[in-house]
């Protein structure tokens, strides 16, 4: 994940990219969303390294708790993608952040083989973002449909059972191996540490994209979009800067720190 925007149709980027602006309130939203993260993977690393056992994967405290993490990352991803379409931000920005989050994606996988071998991450936030983006970026121009689309996303992982009938028992088959699963049109979760789909979170980013652009359009939804965040929560706003640097960082410093604690106890006991 563990962590990552009703509308009018945006304009093509101009040639010459407007001067960019941060947008304080996006920023903030998405610090929210990385203090929490690292709150929920704090608890996962001492339960991970038996400080305290719990069943992240089952018990809904944990599982409800990640689903709202991921949907504030997504969504404040499809927010800033409005911003930067109505700031003009061209193809080669988007690439380099781009090449940057996909990059991070590879290094997460090859971290949690490591830490993780028979659970590792091979399509969590980071891989569904890196495809989640691009597709939003082509759609952008859809407007007021991508609400529209955003329900469909969401609901086709739940609606595909019922509408294939008998067949979704062979379909399921071919969607559940490692080859299609980042689809998420499958029957069960793979096991793996973090597992982000296509399906339905892409419907999340369109419904982050479709409230950025339908707030940028209105003149007093967009001053309110770009007011500055109360003193006390500037700090958020700038952790919501860095969030993909913050994002690479964090759990290797608390999992260390962590392992460390484990590592003195066992000693001082023994």
């Amino acid at each position: 994940m563990s962590p990552v925007p009703f509308s009018q149709p945006l304009s093509p980027p101009n040639p010459a990219p407007r001067t960019s602006q941060r947008y304080d309130s996006v920023d903030a939203l998405r610090g929210f969303a990385m203090v929490w993260m690292t709150v929920f993977h704090f608890c996962f690393d001492l339960s991970h390294l038996g400080f305290w056992p719990q069943n992240f994967r089952a018990d809904p405290f944990w599982t409800l708790q990640r689903t709202a993490i991921v949907s504030l990352f997504l969504f404040c991803a499809g927010v800033g993608q409005a911003i930067a379409l109505q700031q003009g931000q061209g193809w080669g920005r988007f690439g380099r952040r781009w090449l940057q989050i996909a990059g991070c994606a590879l290094l997460v996988s090859a971290g949690s083989l490591v830490m993780f071998p028979q659970s590792f991450i091979y399509f969590g936030v980071l891989h569904g973002m890196a495809v989640m983006l691009v597709v939003a970026r082509c759609t952008a121009g859809w407007g007021r449909w991508l609400w529209l689309a955003g329900a469909v996303a969401v609901a086709l992982p739940w609606a595909a059972p019922p509408l294939l009938g008998g067949a979704w028992a062979d379909a399921a088959s071919w969607f559940n191996g490692r080859a299609l699963n980042w689809l998420g049109w499958v029957s069960r979760k793979p096991y793996t540490e973090d597992y982000v789909p296509v399906l339905p979170w892409l419907g999340v980013m369109w419904w982050g994209l479709a409230a950025g652009q339908w707030a940028l359009a209105g003149g007093q939804r967009a001053r309110w979009l770009q007011q500055r965040v109360w003193p006390a929560l500037a700090p958020l706003a700038v952790l919501g800067r860095w969030s993909l640097s913050y994002y690479m960082l964090h759990q290797p410093v608390m999992i260390g720190l962590l392992m460390a604690v484990a590592w003195f106890t066992r000693t001082a006991a023994g």
